[in-house]
């Protein structure tokens, strides 16, 4: 099996043909379908907007920004992150599959690249910088994280 499966997946992509097995493009094709895939769109391509001086997610409002920066300690990187972060393990509910940690860091690594691809093409004069979060408990798994901030915050007092 090719090494970007999971382990937790490849006993399940290997019982398909009689045992000669499946790859992950034809399990997607018999497993999944059309209205998933069109969900996955806002996962894997998520829009994003400029709202007063921050790169978000799409939907947040200005006075949603407001309570974010009115909160204690925070910082216009702090903002970002939280209004920006993704839990992994929440683009899917169990469904009978429960997620695994090899699950979480493919998607993860995966989401991580993606947001970086997209961040820079559509904001190329505004360097962001992406983060896949893993907790220092793996088996936390609720804790692997998505997120991102403008590398300008980096260096803001």
């Amino acid at each position: 099996m090719p090494a970007e499966i999971p382990k937790s997946m490849q006993p399940e992509l290997a019982r398909w043909n009689g045992g000669r097995g499946i790859s992950l493009e034809d399990w997607i094709g018999c497993m999944g379908n059309v209205d998933l895939a069109v969900g996955y769109c806002t996962v894997f391509w998520p829009k994003f907007e400029i709202v007063g001086k921050y790169i978000l997610t799409e939907g947040w409002t200005s006075e949603a920004v407001e309570g974010f920066e009115d909160g204690p300690n925070s910082t216009p990187q702090s903002v970002e992150w939280v209004m920006n972060h993704l839990h992994i393990v929440d683009i899917h509910c169990d469904n009978g599959v429960p997620a695994t940690i090899d699950h979480l860091v493919r998607l993860g690594t995966v989401l991580k690249e993606i947001y970086e691809a997209k961040l820079s093409w559509q904001f190329p004069d505004r360097p962001c910088e992406v983060e896949f979060y893993i907790p220092d408990d793996p088996e936390n798994l609720v804790e692997y994280q998505i997120s991102f901030w403008q590398k300008k915050w980096d260096d803001a007092t």
